[in-house]
């Protein structure tokens, strides 16, 4: 093997591909990379709060095998390199408490994400934080307390993948497993200047569950560049016997730098239907605009053309969601939670059975009205968020209702499109005056992951935002 010429904290500089081609090349070891990450981790464990389960001992090891294997002439896609996964995921060994409080028994085998994880050579350092059962845009419970946004300690990294995007954000690793349910992929990926892609329905298994939460709930993947996050996503990409939804298999990683001719793309501002009230911060509106002439800059035509969801998706994502809630909570017997855990609980229990029936029924019509607006046009852009990263504590002690409300105001975007199934991706889209990040999120019908990717790399040639690091304010 090659002299290591890299030092553990050169190592936390590279991207996702570039850390595992220096482990592949010989410039530096598995085990280099992996002690940085891990002493990175217990160094802002204490103020960033990131993960909820650290695999010191074990993660150690699989890089000492990892570098075995490349002495040994092996090549695997992430061979050697660290990777977090949330903690909705199971991973052998370990607990999977999905932001409960509790005593919870380690899992006895891996996800379907895991094992491909693993296949393809990634050391799996540990689970990164998520609100309990993942229902809000916020990373807090009273079980591990608040993870913070690496660009603002006193602001929320979103959620419910907050864990995730803090860890990537703040360079403690290349990239990140999340899921998404109602965009919490997209939502932390716009508050912390990453790339964040919510694919596909079944493009990543959730096996052991053959869907999850009613379809609305995907892994999606967190990267500070296009490229990175599409890499992650081709690797773990596929389908288990058991899974629900099977799209036919794609990869992303090929499409990025093709020539896509000229795109319709429409921007739509107009928020979907909500019961509380909500409006664009005029922030995020001009950042939007701004994404939206860089990509008349690149060649493609941006018409301002709103896209009306009406009201039945929201009549279909009520019960899918809170059915989902319910469900979730009843795999954790004895979890300690939030009574606005409950709450949704008991709500999701009354929303079963004929009411969630009918909810997945209306889909097939959803997608048949929805997917008439491609007609004219091939993608959507969109606001991720409403707002700017929200304060730390803005939930703390908040009715249901109250904290319904927060919640819609704050990130009323995302959701329709896991209604609907379809990828989207969220591309950073700069700063607010005091330096919060937010960002803009391109949409499409089914199956077009690869031309959201190729776009949004497109802008990040232009705009340059994998550029901009947040300051260790946590070491």
């Amino acid at each position: 093997m090659r002299e290591h010429r890299m030092t553990t904290a050169s190592t936390r500089e590279l991207g996702l591909a570039e850390l595992a081609a220096a482990v592949g090349n010989g410039t530096t070891t598995s085990v280099t990379a992996v002690t940085a990450a891990l002493d990175a981790i217990e160094t802002s464990q204490s103020r960033l709060n990131a993960f909820r389960v650290v695999r010191r001992e074990q993660a150690l090891a699989e890089a000492a095998q990892a570098d075995r294997r490349v002495a040994a002439g092996v090549r695997l896609p992430l061979l050697g390199v660290p990777i977090a996964i949330k903690d909705d995921t199971d991973i052998s060994g370990a607990p999977t408490a999905f932001g409960c409080g509790g005593d919870f028994p380690e899992a006895t085998e891996d996800a379907e994400v895991v094992r491909r994880l693993r296949a393809a050579g990634a050391v799996i350092v540990g689970k990164t934080n998520t609100c309990e059962i993942g229902q809000w845009p916020f990373t807090d419970a009273a079980a591990f307390g608040y993870t913070r946004n690496p660009w603002n300690a006193e602001r929320t990294p979103g959620g419910s993948s907050g864990g995730s995007a803090a860890a990537v954000a703040s360079g403690l690793l290349p990239a990140a497993i999340g899921s998404d349910g109602a965009g919490s992929v997209r939502i932390p990926a716009s508050w912390t200047n990453l790339v964040g892609i919510k694919p596909q329905r079944g493009r990543i298994s959730t096996w052991p569950l053959p869907e999850a939460f009613n379809g609305l709930t995907v892994h999606g993947t967190l990267a500070r560049t296009v490229a990175d996050a599409a890499l992650l996503l081709d690797t773990v990409s596929g389908s288990h016997p058991g899974d629900l939804h099977t799209p036919p298999p794609l990869t992303i990683c090929d499409a990025i730098g093709r020539d896509t001719g000229r795109l319709r793309i429409a921007l739509s501002l107009s928020i979907p239907f909500t019961a509380t009230r909500t409006a664009l911060d005029r922030e995020i509106a001009a950042h939007v605009h701004d994404i939206a002439n860089a990509l008349r800059r690149l060649g493609h035509a941006v018409t301002v053309a709103d896209l009306h969801y009406g009201l039945l998706i929201g009549a279909s994502f009520l019960p899918r969601s809170m059915s989902g809630i319910s469900t979730a909570l009843a795999e954790y017997p004895g979890a300690q939670v939030d009574s606005r855990t409950r709450t949704n609980a008991r709500l999701g229990r009354l929303l079963g059975g004929p009411i969630l029936r009918a909810a997945r029924a209306a889909e097939p019509l959803l997608r048949k009205r929805i997917g008439r607006f491609f007609d004219d046009y091939d993608l959507v852009l969109s606001p991720t968020t409403a707002t700017p990263p929200q304060p730390l504590y803005a939930m703390d002690g908040l009715s249901p209702g109250a904290t319904d409300a927060l919640i819609t105001a704050a990130c009323p975007y995302t959701w329709p499109w896991n209604v609907l199934g379809w990828p989207s991706i969220n591309v950073p889209a700069g700063f607010t005056a005091t330096g919060l990040p937010v960002g803009a999120q391109l949409m499409g019908p089914a199956d077009t992951e690869p031309l959201l990717a190729c776009v949004a790399a497109q802008l990040e040639s232009e705009l340059h935002w994998d550029r901009h690091r947040p300051a260790s304010w946590w070491d």
